[in-house]
């Protein structure tokens, strides 16, 4: 027991002290990850037991709350760990991380096309979306949260920014897998023929021929809605890294 008890103080307990939020972390998106995919998978049956507008207010009521616990806690331990790179003083780092910012954006948000349906004002249902951002990859939301995750893991540099970056990343390939598969469950032939149009990889599709850039498809409300979202995000970025620094965790 004496050496048992050496060896915790002397090596576990220390490991466990200066990554103990890494392993917070991992716990907080494991959980986001059942919450919000288990949801996703009970949607049918969900739906036709108490509808399509109250089971959108109930997976909204339980998907964002875990997602703000998500960025604050990952603003607040955004240094945690080790420093593993620090190339911040490299001219022109910073301009770049904020463009792939916003590139990140631009893939991660208008997968929420019919917003009155995201806010349940119209009944939300199941779509096939074969146009604009979905054209260049067929699930922009995990190409959104990559280049998220490599701007701020690149600008870090801490063993706590690469961990959340695998994590998350390793999530939404998972969420690529379980969202087909959802998809082929509900429309069969129809999903086979849109996944032979359409690609995972950015600009796969169009390069083999398989697919079109229709550039008119991004006139619509929702790019319109990201860009000012990027543009007022930027602005409130500092307020919000205070804001967060309020909150003790």
């Amino acid at each position: 027991m004496t050496s048992l008890n050496v060896f915790f103080s002397s090596y576990l307990s220390p490991f466990f002290s200066q990554y103990f939020s890494h392993f917070v972390m991992l716990g907080l998106i494991l959980i986001f990850a059942i919450a919000h995919s288990g949801l996703a998978a009970l949607r049918i049956k969900a739906e036709e037991r108490i509808g399509a507008r109250l089971y959108r207010v109930l997976f909204a009521l339980t998907s964002i709350p875990l997602a703000v616990v998500l960025f604050i806690f990952y603003f607040n331990h955004r240094y945690d760990g080790l420093q593993l790179w620090d190339f911040r003083g490299i001219t022109g780092l910073h301009e770049f991380v904020l463009a792939l910012s916003a590139i990140a954006f631009i893939f991660l948000y208008p997968a929420t096309f019919n917003l009155g349906e995201v806010a349940a004002i119209q009944k939300p249902q199941v779509h096939l979306f074969e146009t604009g951002i979905t054209r260049i990859s067929r699930h922009p939301q995990l190409i959104g949260m990559t280049l998220w995750c490599i701007a701020h893991t690149l600008w870090l540099g801490t063993s706590f920014a690469l961990t959340t970056a695998i994590a998350l990343v390793s999530y939404h390939l998972f969420a690529v897998w379980h969202g087909d598969r959802r998809l082929f469950k509900r429309y069969g032939d129809e999903f086979l023929a849109l996944k032979e149009r359409t690609s995972v990889m950015p600009f796969l599709a169009i390069a083999q021929g398989r697919q079109q850039l229709v550039l008119k498809e991004f006139i619509r409300p929702a790019y319109m809605g990201v860009a000012i979202t990027v543009v007022l995000f930027r602005w409130l970025h500092p307020i919000v890294i205070n804001a967060s620094a309020n909150i003790n965790w």
